[in-house]
């Protein structure tokens, strides 16, 4: 028959001429028949690789009507060689398998072991028994005609509130849950309670959703499930597509369990990006199609903790979309076929030798410098005011808890969970109705204790460990002296200090000022601010998805395509975790609720002491400074110079001008306390208001709980013995701030002057308990901080050899064209002290000389006339690389050091320091280029190109540095107020808050939130430093690491915990030991400089291997790379 055209040999079908002898031999064709239901049969992918498949010499090929195959008899089916037959919605199985015992075919997938393909259970055993790595799981089954009845032996469940028990195997939450009909796309996500409870339900796409949350967090009791544990892939799914043994394509989408949007490109096809696959991916895509004997076959790969787990076989199915890999398909199978058929049908063949493709390796060209890794350490959100209240307790009830959760071997416990919480409320309950029968004085004191004890744990009607959280300190001799809150207590012999301590939410207000933040913060990446795309005529489906024209799509596409290494962690407070869930929340574009995004993203920190900090065990260095504080602050005179001295020893101007604004501290905390007092009647009055009594504060808070807060801090303040207790000034200007802002519309009198005169008070008490000088100072604040900072030594190092991470493949990525572009991110969210600390380590740690660098020192006298650290203040670190420069020079790397003292507080529009704006891309160096550009040309790299920000925006460009675009520089606006520019050097200013909605600038004021609040805006990132070398930074963090020796162990010990057994746990991630690739942790040989031959020794970036033999020189495949 020779060549005909394809599109109608498709179509043909024939029977007469199959049955015609009268061919000979040497002409006789190689059928192929296509055995499946019309909708996969005539489906685009397929009709492209049967076009394809067409143009070899001796191939037909006959697709089998889907009429024939429901209601023809097999004897009357079409006639083949060689079948591709594979089951789908209403397909009959069993008949294809009994042509195929009556015609003998060659099949290219296996028929019977389609039957088990539907079965997830058999899908399971199989993998196992081939020793691929997969989740780990247990089978429920249920009697499908009696669902009641469960059979003892495989239907055990028990159901606990943050994890199920399935036939002895536990698992903990977040755990997964899947029908066992393969067909059943319905898989459930539970979520703990700790991450705000819930489940995710997971189905086949409906238009945009492919899932949805949904408050139910109880199992479902009928039907068979496997259950398993979740595993945390950092929000992407892989989906591996094999053509034979040989050959694997993969690509990664986002996880459909991530927010449930569904992101398609221009043409409404779901968007996914081809991805390399490693060495053991590979064998595994090899097993995968031996051992389910499917030729063609989809299988779902979860990379997690450095593993990667095989958690669905999907049986015959192609990529969408890719002519790469259409052509590679035919051509596979063809040559399968003929290598299959040729000879017995004596048709003149042979195998062609063909060149390996070669993979594209992007260079880099022009004088640019590439962005390759951003840290950042930020600060939580606003949050409601923190709240605690200590108790000694002596009841055996007490020491049996203490015992139960292993308090002794510390001496200190920590209860956060649900069930421990109600036993602490349970033993409360119980002493108050013991109490109840006295009247003594001293059982009275004790009385109102347990009943706030037991009103805390009552609040909301539930436990989510987020909330509150008790503390038991083993005292082996009771407690030492009276504190404000304790009278002497007259009892010997050991007691347990019980620390309750609730409130610190984060608020509606810090979930927006969290998901701005990482919003503006995508425009650090490149291609920060795009323009209209259409315009550019490009017309690649990526180009426009979600993200084109958007400011900071730069960023999103990185992620998007898998050039984004990020890894966010948190320390273990709840608003610090909801903080980072809402900022990836804006940073990557996400929708909907915050739970999976913390459970998928958010990575916890707090098992190693790298974000946390427990804030009752001070260094000794830190009582003798609050006592020395506590001294200073207690005398009943004007500071003399003396005190000047003493308490700002650094000279520093914000503490100058709060000292002088409070002369006198006794008679400003008698004012400060007097306010208090006010403002407690006030609130008294309101209450017995028929009109205001059941008024709603802001994020539901009562009238009657605000005067219980005040009324503590009223008592509290004051000691018994008439002096103030200074440790209660940073909770009444949090207070005070906290009402300023959200609940102003009460309109209590003289809180403008509360406000002004705590603030002032705070002002010097809070960065003077992380020390007074510069040696305390240190010391302090490498106690909290060591950890943190070995960490950052390390992310600034593995920059440019990550192998563990998701790589984009170069030969199938259209509209990509920079596949080899990799940026890192870590993201690092903390409270204030550990802020408070890196900084104090960056101003006295000796990074550079104030005398001889005159850009440090502006920096240093912006950093000491800033007040405040408040919430989502960040430090940021950003690394570049020149490729222009040779690999071991110093000047081959380049740190940035960027930071913003955060939120705009009530009143600080005149008193805020100004600082020089934000300067990347070294911009006071005139000899420089002005356009140093970014990694590539980017006339070449339309989709990544940052443009000019569209008319409507007046930016009068008054220097030529203005347009410096480094790669990942922010578009900034320069503003021409003089005040702003020091010595002729013009400064850049970022906008805050370009979201997604409107590319325009949005004013600075603050969004209305729940009727009254709002939300204030945040300060620009302001440039420390422009240009350090890695080398500089690099031995300044190590000096300053090592002179600290006793904290070297402890911070050893933290990064072994937090890269050994558990690569990167999850917060949620089971807790199960998985060896690691070690990819963060793989320290380099001691004596070897981190810049020197850390990089491949061309200049190009290491995004995958330089030809597809090196990855897989072990095993001779020659898969699609």
């Amino acid at each position: 028959m020779g060549q005909m055209d394809a599109g109608m040999k498709n179509e043909m079908f024939r029977e007469e001429e199959m049955d015609d002898d009268d061919e000979s031999p040497s002409e006789r064709q190689i059928v192929v028949g296509i055995c499946a239901m019309t909708k996969k049969s005539k489906s685009k992918p397929m009709t492209q690789i049967l076009e394809r498949l067409c143009k070899f010499d001796y191939i037909d090929v006959v697709i089998f009507p889907e009429e024939v195959i429901l209601e023809e008899p097999v004897e009357k089916w079409p006639l083949c060689d060689c079948l591709i037959s594979f089951h789908s919605k209403g397909f009959p199985l069993d008949k294809a398998v009994e042509y195929a015992k009556l015609r003998n075919p060659l099949l290219i997938n296996d028929l019977n072991m389609q039957y088990f393909i539907q079965d997830r259970r058999e899908v399971y055993r199989i993998l196992q028994e081939e020793g691929i790595d997969l989740p780990r799981y247990a089978v429920l089954n249920r009697d499908p005609d009696n669902p009641e009845v469960l059979p003892r032996a495989e239907c055990n469940l028990v159901e606990g509130e943050d994890q199920v028990e399935v036939n002895g195997e536990v698992f903990h939450k977040p755990f997964v849950e899947k029908p066992v009909c393969a067909e059943d796309h319905n898989v459930y996500i539970y979520y703990p309670t700790s991450a705000g409870g819930g489940s995710q339900r997971l189905f086949r796409k409906i238009g945009s959703r492919s899932s949805v949350y949904s408050p139910e967090s109880s199992v479902r009791k009928t039907g068979s499930y496997i259950y398993e544990e979740f595993m945390p892939t950092d929000g992407t799914d892989v989906k591996v597509y094999t053509v034979g043994p040989d050959y694997a394509h993969a690509e990664a989408r986002k996880s459909p369990a991530l927010d449930g949007k569904v992101e398609r490109d221009s043409e409404g096809k779901e968007i996914r990006y081809p991805v390399m696959l490693t060495a053991m991916e590979k064998l595994v895509a090899r097993k995968v199609c031996l051992a389910f004997k499917q030729t063609v076959c989809g299988f779902d790969l979860l990379r997690a903790n450095g593993h990667s787990f095989v958690c669905d076989v999907n049986g015959f199915s192609f990529v969408k979309n890719s002519m790469k890999y259409y052509d590679d398909c035919a051509k596979v199978l063809g040559n399968m076929v003929m290598r299959e058929l040729a000879p017995q049908l004596h048709i003149p063949w042979s195998i062609p030798m063909e060149a390996e493709d070669i993979p594209i390796v992007p260079t880099t060209s022009g004088t640019m410098m590439e962005l390759r890794c951003v840290i950042a350490i930020i600060r939580h959100g606003d949050r409601t005011p923190k709240q605690k209240m200590k108790m000694e307790v002596r009841h055996p009830l007490f020491f049996e808890l203490f015992e139960k959760y292993g308090g002794y071997k510390t001496g200190k416990l920590k209860l956060k969970k649900p069930k421990q919480l109600q036993e602490v409320l349970d033993i409360a309950r119980l002493l108050l109705v013991e109490l109840g029968q006295h009247t003594d004085c001293e059982i009275e004191e004790k009385k109102s204790k347990l009943e706030q004890l037991k009103t805390v744990l009552e609040m909301y009607g539930h436990f989510s460990g987020i909330n509150r959280k008790v503390q038991l300190t083993y005292l082996r001799n009771g407690k030492p002296k009276a504190s404000s809150e304790e009278e002497d207590s007259k009892k010997d012999g050991p007691s347990l200090l019980l620390v309750l301590k609730w409130g610190g939410e984060l608020t509606p207000a810090g979930r927006v000022q969290a998901e701005e933040l990482g919003r503006a913060f995508r425009c650090m990446y490149p291609g920060g601010q795009a323009g209209n795309r259409r315009s550019l005529g490009c017309d690649s489906p990526i180009d426009f998805g979600d993200y084109a024209g958007f400011p900071g799509c730069g960023l999103l596409r990185l992620h998007s395509t898998y050039r984004h290494d990020l890894k966010i962690y948190a320390s273990d407070e709840g608003r610090v975790q909801m903080t980072a869930a809402a900022f990836a929340k804006g940073l990557l574009a996400l929708e909907g609720e915050l739970t999976p995004i913390l459970v998928q993203m958010v990575k916890s920190a707090n098992m190693n002491g790298l974000l946390d900090s427990d804030s009752d065990s001070l260094t000794d260095c830190q009582q003798k400074v609050k006592a020395r504080l506590h001294e200073i602050m207690q005398k009943d005179q004007d500071f003399t110079e003396q005190d000047y001295q003493k308490l700002a020893p650094t000279g520093s101007p914000s503490l100058v001008n709060s000292m002088k604004v409070i002369e006198n501290p006794v008679k400003t905390c008698d004012k400060v306390y007097a306010l208090i007092q006010s403002l407690t009647s006030q609130i008294r009055k309101r209450l017995e208001d028929p009109k205001s009594a059941d008024l709603q504060l802001y994020h539901s808070e009562t009238l009657e709980l605000m005067l219980q807060r005040w009324s503590k801090l009223e008592r509290d303040f004051r000691m018994k013995n008439g002096r103030y207790d200074i440790s209660k000034i940073p909770d009444i200007y949090d207070c005070i701030k906290y009402d300023l802002q959200h609940n102003a519309s009460l309109d209590l009198e003289d809180t403008r002057e509360l406000f002004r005169l705590s603030r002032a008070l705070a002002d010097i008490v809070i960065p003077q308990e992380y020390g007074i000088n510069r040696a305390e100072k240190l010391d302090i604040a490498q106690a909290y901080c060591v950890p943190l900072m070995k960490k950052i030594q390390l992310d600034l190092q593995r920059t440019h050899e990550d192998e563990a991470v998701n790589k984009l493949h170069p030969l199938y990525s259209r509209g990509v064209m920079s596949p080899g572009r990799h940026v890192r991110t870590r993201l690092y969210f903390t409270s204030e002290s550990h802020v408070h600390s890196l900084l104090s380590i960056f101003r006295y740690g000796g990074l550079l000389n104030e005398e001889k660098d005159q850009q440090w020192k502006q920096a240093m006298d912006y950093l000491s006339a800033v007040t405040e650290l408040n919430y989502m203040t960040q430090i940021v670190i950003m690394l570049y690389e020149d490729n222009n420069k040779d690999p071991s020079s110093e000047e081959r790397f380049h740190v940035e050091l960027h930071f913003s003292p955060g939120v705009k507080g009530c009143e600080d529009e005149e008193t805020i320091p100004l600082g020089f704006g934000f300067r990347p891309a070294s911009s006071e160096n005139e000899d420089k280029k002005p356009n140093q550009g970014s990694l590539e040309d980017l006339s070449q790299d339309e989709p990544d190109q940052a443009l000019q920000v569209s008319d409507p925006i007046n930016i009068q460009r008054r220097s030529p540095m203005i347009r410096n675009r480094k790669t990942g520089s922010m578009e900034v606006l320069s503003e021409t107020s003089p005040t702003h520019s020091a010595k002729g050097c013009t400064s850049h200013r970022l906008f805050i808050s370009c979201s997604r909605q409107s590319p325009e600038i949005k004013p600075a004021s603050g969004l209305g939130f729940e009727g009254c609040s709002m939300v204030p805006s945040i300060y620009p990132l302001e440039t420390l430093h422009n240009s350090l070398s890695l080398k500089q930074v690099d031995e300044f963090l190590n000096s300053v690491c090592e002179s600290n020796s006793e904290v070297q162990a402890k911070t050893m010990k933290a990064l072994s915990g937090l890269f050994a057994s558990q690569s990167q746990i999850s917060l949620y991630s089971p807790q199960q030991p998985l060896s690691s690739s070690g990819s963060e942790a793989s320290l380099r040989p001691p004596g070897q400089p981190l810049w020197h031959g850390s990089i491949p020794s061309s200049a190009v970036s290491s995004a995958g291997p330089s030809s597809p033999i090196t990855e897989s020189s072990g095993l001779n495949f020659s898969f699609s790379e």
